[in-house]
């Protein structure tokens, strides 16, 4: 691309042929970057930090004793949050560069511990007694805090975790899988409103400008959240217009979001969940033969193929 935009230049007479070679030149000896190599090896650095904490304090801790280790996990996570205090940048309500290279880590750090200090004084204690969503709701309030006070997407998507816990609905994406029972109509209702609450925080913060970058973490938990609670209520519950036309307006929704951010993600999500739902109505026709099926398979396929193949102009996306 370097080359072939030097050639333009030099053939506008931009700048010579000994401009070009010494650009070009300078392009091949370039360091290479390894920003995300290391961001995902600090990450990892975290992980593996508490897990070894929790692993050494699980296999020593008659010696130890209970009150030494709290003491240790309450210090790891006050120095941390300590360290972020002193060493924030001032708040505002635009994205805010970290200070320095490690400040997003050690304030992953200190959330993480904090979660570990809760849980070792509820399960050896029962500090909670069995108020469990006092539990959640605590962390939930400091997560979002913590968030937006140092500005952390990482720490965000744990509030929006601590948020639906506290609600009873497991809202990681793989989590919206594995852990929820759909088959409950509170539960389906409950994750219509909080995807639809979630959506309506990233829309509402993106018009005001506010942290405005943390739009797709909210739309991302809530459009999924969302999509599953409708596709569950359409499959489970006895009111199949009124979720089949829900998903039809989610489905216009993501599009449109889709091509008003140029967002292939968005466009994936309506497309993909539409098909989802369109083909449970179909297979719920009892006279559908199976060579029908077959074919209706075959098509559809191949239609979403040339759906997709043709994204950059259902996004509107013009060619360099």
């Amino acid at each position: 691309m370097t080359n072939k935009i030097l050639e333009e230049l030099a053939a506008q007479q931009c700048i010579d042929t000994e401009q070009a070679a010494f650009i070009q030149e300078s392009q091949q000896k370039a360091p290479w970057s390894v920003h995300w190599e290391l961001k995902t090896i600090l990450y990892l650095g975290v992980l593996l930090l508490n897990t070894g904490l929790g692993l050494l304090i699980y296999l020593n801790i008659d010696t130890i004793g209970h009150q030494v280790v709290i003491a240790l996990i309450a210090a790891v996570c006050a120095a941390a949050f300590w360290y972020a205090y002193t060493h924030k940048a001032p708040f505002s309500y635009q994205k805010v560069e970290s200070p320095s290279p490690y400040f997003d880590y050690i304030v992953l750090l200190g959330c993480f511990t904090f979660l570990i200090l809760e849980g070792y004084l509820q399960y050896q204690y029962k500090f909670f007694g069995e108020k469990y969503g006092l539990a959640t709701f605590i962390p939930m309030v400091l997560f979002f805090f913590v968030a937006y006070y140092f500005d952390h997407i990482g720490v965000l998507a744990m509030a929006i975790t601590a948020l639906g816990s506290w609600l009873g609905i497991a809202v990681t994406p793989m989590e919206i899988f594995q852990n929820n029972d759909f088959s409950s109509a509170r539960l389906i209702y409950t994750g219509i409103v909080l995807g639809t609450a979630l959506c309506g925080v990233a829309f509402f913060t993106e018009r005001k400008n506010i942290k405005k970058h943390f739009t797709f973490t909210y739309l991302n938990f809530g459009a999924h959240l969302l999509f599953i609670a409708c596709l569950s209520g359409l499959m489970v519950l006895e009111q199949e217009f009124l979720f089949a036309g829900l998903l039809l307006v989610l489905t216009l929704l993501a599009i449109w979001y889709a091509r008003q951010e140029k967002s292939f993600y968005f466009l994936i999500i309506g497309v993909v969940y539409a098909y989802w739902g369109v083909s449970y109505l179909i297979f719920q026709i009892d006279t559908m033969r199976s060579e029908l099926v077959f074919y209706y398979f075959i098509f559809s396929c191949i239609g979403i193929i040339i759906f997709l193949a043709r994204y950059k102009k259902i996004l509107n996306i013009q060619d360099k």
